[in-house]
């Protein structure tokens, strides 16, 4: 994001400041309702139509703006061959299996199964990324992080009442989002692409990836109902295209880290969503287990040490899948 004229007086700023809170709200609004936009999707389509449409959508909306900046895709074979591994493992994956596991689970668990990335995040940068050393406060907050797990799925009462499958795909989609954020920030930091052209290459590949798959899954439904498809459409142009869009502008003007914080809100935004608009049942140790969650969450992404020197701004720039990405639904 480029600025063509010097920094304005306090006024403006203050009018700035506010506008970055506001669109700040408004992503931890879109990730949060996409939880319940999902389960509604199921109710008229397959999950693997549902993760089809939402990449679709998302894809015209990124596109879209890709257009009106005249920015282009990223070139190279390399980048691309890259760019399909990043949509599996963000895209194509994760959002099937959180369209499958809502079929059996409500939107509130897989909302707080969606926080426990940057804990799936920090166990898998200390084996990946060298760079990335544990703290006592860092470890503490895994401890914690997990005990919160454990604490949501009941795990005192044997389980009892839950859905296994259905949670255990909710994970799996958090751990893959995990290993995705690794991967993007081992083989695609230094390929020089906007930020804007990276994730339409991405969504666009996973939109192939889908439309390749779906076919020999599902079969087309008999009837199209007007809210399923409504959700679909909001859950890609909103929560894939739009939310993309906002997120790095946030990044931009604020930092990662401070973007970041978005995380903490989309459980809480999700369960909300899911008492209020679906009418799920909300027992004491979910939210409670939600908190802990976040608070592990929070510990795991402080720094190492405050001596270690400030990083320059194209290092700043490439997300610390640990610490510094915002999850997405």
């Amino acid at each position: 994001m480029s600025h063509a004229t010097a920094p304005a007086p306090a006024p403006s700023f203050r009018a700035r400041l506010l506008d970055w809170r506001v669109r700040f709200g408004v992503l931890a609004l879109i990730w949060g309702f996409s939880f319940l936009f999902i389960k509604v999707g199921t109710d008229g389509f397959a999950p693997f139509q549902v993760t089809f449409g939402r990449l679709l959508f998302g894809t015209v909306v990124l596109a879209a703006a890709l257009l009106v900046k005249r920015d282009r895709l990223p070139r190279g074979a390399r980048t691309w061959g890259h760019l399909a591994v990043a949509a599996f493992l963000l895209n194509a994956l994760p959002f099937s299996l959180f369209a499958y596991a809502e079929l059996t689970i409500p939107s509130t668990l897989a909302g707080i199964c969606n926080a426990t990335t940057p804990l799936w995040g920090m166990v898998l940068s200390l084996v990946a990324l060298s760079e990335d050393r544990p703290t006592r406060v860092r470890a503490a907050g895994l401890g914690i992080g997990f005990i919160g797990v454990l604490t949501v799925l009941g795990a005192w009462q044997g389980f009892s009442g839950l859905d296994v499958t259905g949670t255990a795909l909710a994970l799996l989609a958090s751990f893959s989002y995990a290993v995705g954020w690794i991967y993007v920030r081992r083989t695609l930091s230094g390929t020089g692409a906007s930020h804007l052209s990276l994730a339409t290459g991405q969504v666009g590949v996973a939109t192939l990836q889908l439309a390749l798959v779906t076919p020999f899954f599902t079969t087309l439904p008999e009837s199209v109902e007007v809210l399923p498809l409504l959700a679909v459409i909001a859950l890609g142009a909103l929560g894939t295209g739009y939310a993309m869009l906002l997120q790095y502008g946030v990044v931009a003007e604020v930092g990662p880290t401070t973007a970041s914080m978005v995380t903490y809100f989309i459980p809480v935004i999700a369960t909300a969503a899911g008492v209020a608009f679906l009418g799920e049942h909300l027992v004491w140790n979910t939210p409670v287990g939600a908190a802990i969650v976040l608070l592990g969450a929070a510990l795991t992404q402080t720094r190492a040490s405050s001596r270690t020197p400030a990083p320059s701004r194209a290092t700043a720039s490439v997300a610390d899948p640990s610490r510094k990405t915002p999850t997405r639904a």
